[in-house]
């Protein structure tokens, strides 16, 4: 074996920079963190051919002074920590003191600086032991050209300039979020990308996540002790394919961390659709010490030493943030709308149906008719076969003004229900939206004792063997569930009792796909991990089916409940289950006033 001797400086930092440099969007990470720690209030990025012929960053931080030159590049020297309590509690981006060593030992780097009061600037090379004078106004600027020169075995695995530059624009992204409070630039081969004047969170959020994102997410912001969630995420259907529009950071710092993405996708396991992503830009503020940046040396990895507390508050905060139904603000809800909602409820969107008391109405399948509306609604009887239900001709002027999904005027096809509200028309999924409500009264009912409703007749089916020793095995899951499930027979079953909510479903259907669900799982997981998906399966079954006519008074009831049921947006796979066409929509469909 050769002698042990120790590895020249050069050799050191460039394996450090196997970890440090990945790629030219690390190197910008790096540098950036730096002018933000530096107390920049405004940076500009210029990049060349994707940022692998040249990085150069400029900022007005505090600068550096001359004799510190040489301890910028060298290895572990930085004046963010001095002591294992300052790594404990750490409040900047950068403080490992290998990063700027790392780039120097596989790029042409220069550093060119003027602190605060200095006559001039000094520049500084790679390589070199002394500055040389400068001209430079103020702070720090980075120069880092021909990344990998010296080691060809690592520059081939670069991608084209376009994927670097591409890397290097999400970098400077994560950035600009995390502190919109300074104005920053990004030009790349000599044309700039993004300018951005400093501003608040959600300026920021809208200059680089576009309109459309903040049209279609929800604001944060929850206080629990010494934790904060704050920023904005998206309705389910603005969810994308992959998880390119994620960002959540903790104390200013992008991170990907487990236990975070497990948060996120538990608040939005009841709303998303299959395997679609939400888009995010969430910011977490706790307690430095609470947080151990110190994990890896690209510090995108973090643990929390309450990881379980940490956890909870994420998930129930968004959860709260993305409860809240857009069917109960429906109205003024788009931009296109609030031009014309005040001429809108001077017509015939300010209607009420007149009183006329109803001794007695037909009710929404499982679901009590809202006793508000009853109180005032009009009967109507509903067309045969599959069509439009006709509506009650309204009245020219009444007293009263429509509520936010408005009141039902037909029913198309046995499947929507068509309705006016201020802003125009909308159109309703039945079905989905009877899904939602459903499901999230089954939740509620469910963490107390379920009301059950006894058949006065056993409804009887055939079962397979596996469903018969699934009946029989979890009897008492399915009892405290408010099912009374018995053998009636060699391959039957009957059921003596249903959950008062779905005393009209069509029972063997629903207790096929419940014990379908039940088969696999052990009871303790079934009221557990597995409870609301056995939830979603009842109310699926539950719900008003497609192609059953309603009558106005059972559609007015179905838009009451949506309006007062948190996330009817959604049907319980993901689904809409609403939409609305203004009138501003509509006349430019039809060409009004052109």
């Amino acid at each position: 074996m050769p002698s042990i001797r120790p590895l020249p400086d050069l050799l050191i930092n460039q394996i450090a920079a196997g970890e440090v440099v990945e790629r030219p969007a690390s190197v910008l990470k790096e540098v950036l963190e730096n002018a933000v720690d530096a107390g920049a209030r405004s940076i500009q990025v210029a990049l060349d051919q994707g940022g692998v012929r040249r990085i150069r960053v400029e900022d007005d931080g505090c600068g550096i002074e001359r004799d510190e030159l040489p301890l910028a590049l060298a290895r572990h020297a930085t004046s963010k920590i001095a002591q294992l309590e300052d790594l404990e509690r750490v409040t900047t981006m950068g403080f490992r003191g290998e990063a700027l060593a790392a780039i120097a030992g596989v790029s042409r780097m220069s550093v060119t600086s003027r602190a605060s009061g200095a006559s001039h600037a000094w520049k500084l090379d790679a390589g070199q032991a002394q500055a040389s004078p400068a001209a430079l106004a103020q702070g720090t600027v980075v120069e880092v050209a021909d990344l990998y020169f010296n080691t060809p075995a690592r520059r081939k695995f670069l991608k084209t300039d376009a994927t670097e530059y591409a890397h290097c624009d999400e970098m400077f992204r994560r950035v600009a979020l995390a502190r919109p409070d300074l104005a920053m630039q990004l030009a790349h081969n000599g044309r700039v990308i993004h300018r951005l004047p400093p501003g608040d969170p959600e300026r920021r959020i809208r200059a680089l996540m576009g309109d459309d994102f903040f049209a279609e997410s929800r604001s944060v912001d929850v206080d629990a002790g010494p934790l904060r969630l704050s920023g904005r995420a998206s309705l389910p259907a603005y969810s994308r394919a992959g998880r390119d529009a994620q960002y959540f950071f903790v104390n200013g710092r992008f991170v990907r961390d487990k236990l975070l993405a497990h948060a996120v996708r538990e608040a939005y396991a009841d709303i998303l659709h299959g395997s679609r992503h939400p888009a995010f830009v969430l910011f977490l503020e706790l307690d430095p010490a609470g947080v151990d940046v110190n994990v890896h040396p690209a510090k995108i990895e973090v643990r929390f030493r309450e990881g379980r507390a940490v956890h909870q508050f994420v998930r129930h905060a968004l959860q709260r943030a993305l409860a809240e139904s857009g069917a109960g603000q429906a109205l003024g809800g788009s931009p296109a709308a609030e031009g014309r909602q005040d001429s809108a409820r001077s017509s015939a969107t300010t209607w009420a149906p007149p009183p006329a008391p109803l001794s007695s109405q037909s009710r929404l399948a499982m679901e009590p008719a809202s006793r508000a509306y009853f109180e005032f609604a009009t009967a109507a009887r509903p067309a045969e076969g599959r069509g439009m239900v006709p509506a009650v001709p309204l009245p020219d002027s009444a007293p009263g003004e429509a509520p936010p999904l408005g009141y039902a005027l037909a029913q198309l096809h046995g499947v929507y229900v068509l309705a006016q509200n201020a802003d125009g028309l909308v159109l309703v999924d039945m079905h989905a939206a009877h899904e939602r409500i459903l499901y999230e009264k089954l939740k509620h009912v469910l963490d107390g004792s379920p009301a059950v409703q006894r058949l006065l007749i056993p409804a009887v089916f055939s079962a397979s063997p596996r469903e018969m020793a699934t009946a029989e095995s979890q009897a008492e899951t399915l009892l405290g569930m408010g099912f009374e499930v018995s053998a009636a027979g060699p391959g039957e079953l009957a059921v003596r009792s249903v959950p008062a909510l779905l005393a009209r479903a069509q029972v063997a259907d629903l207790m096929h796909a419940l014990l379908e669900e039940l088969h696999d799982f052990p009871a303790s997981e079934v009221i557990t991990a597995r409870r609301n998906e056995l939830l979603a399966t009842m109310a699926c079954h539950g719900a008003v089916r497609a192609h059953r006519q309603l009558t106005l008074p059972e559609m007015n009831a179905l838009l009451r409940d949506m309006e007062a049921t948190e996330r009817a947006d959604q049907c319980n796979h993901g689904r809409p289950t609403w939409t609305r066409f203004t009138l501003a929509e509509l006349d430019r469909f039809f060409l009004r006033g052109q």
